[in-house]
Parts: C-alpha cells; structure tokens; sequence
C-alpha cells in the first residue's frame, strides 16, 4: 500500500520557523493534487494548502503569506514551509494527496504530525 509519512513536527517558537515534510512510498510526479491540512482537538481538519500537478497553488487565507507549500519529485517528497508561526498554528499537520497513478482508494492521508507554537 501507499504511505505517506509527515516529519519536522516540533516546538515552535512565536515568529519561528517550522518545515514540514511528507516522504511517500510512491513517485509523486504525476499527483493530482497534493496538500496540507490541520486539526486540532474538537475541530474539523481545515485546508492548509494544496498543490496541483498544474502548480496552481491555495493557501488558506490565515496562513497566506507566512506558508509555502512545494514539492520534490527526486525524493517523492511534499513539503510546507512555515514561517512567522503564530500560536493559533498549533495543531496536527496532516499530509494529502490525490492521483490516480497509485491506484485505489486516490485520496491518501498521512497520519500527521504535531506543531506547537508556544513561548
């Protein structure tokens, strides 16, 4: 089966920095769409960021500007860059991508992974 796997979770400071990476099991040049999405206790999961294969990219309007998403298809790897991290940024990160050429189910989710900015 297909994984995906997010690291670079941690501790942040307020004004910091965080980059997060998700390493998958498959090549991801020919994905769809790939993203970040967050969670935190009691909330529904909220769009971070998305990436299509085209390169048109969506960032949520709370990250826009301090977020980057991007990819890198030598090591089948998707990334987001997260700079000037505010507290409200606290949450489970989790990794997303949609293609066809992995087969069934198309739709793949990370298991996360946990950011905290705090002083």
């Amino acid at each position: 089966q297909v994984q995906l796997v997010e690291s670079g979770g941690g501790l942040a400071q307020p004004g910091g920095s965080l980059t997060l990476s998700c390493t998958t099991s498959r090549s991801i040049t020919y994905i769809t769409t790939m993203g970040w999405y967050r969670q935190t206790p009691g909330k529904e999961r909220e769009l971070v960021a998305t990436l299509t294969t085209g390169g048109a990219s969506n960032y949520a309007d709370s990250v826009k500007g301090r977020f980057t998403i991007s990819r890198d298809n030598a090591r089948n790897t998707m990334i987001l860059q997260m700079n000037s991290l505010k507290p409200e940024d606290t949450a489970v990160y989790y990794c997303y991508a949609r293609t066809m050429a992995w087969g069934p189910p198309y739709n793949y989710w990370g298991q996360g992974t946990q950011v905290t900015v705090s002083s």
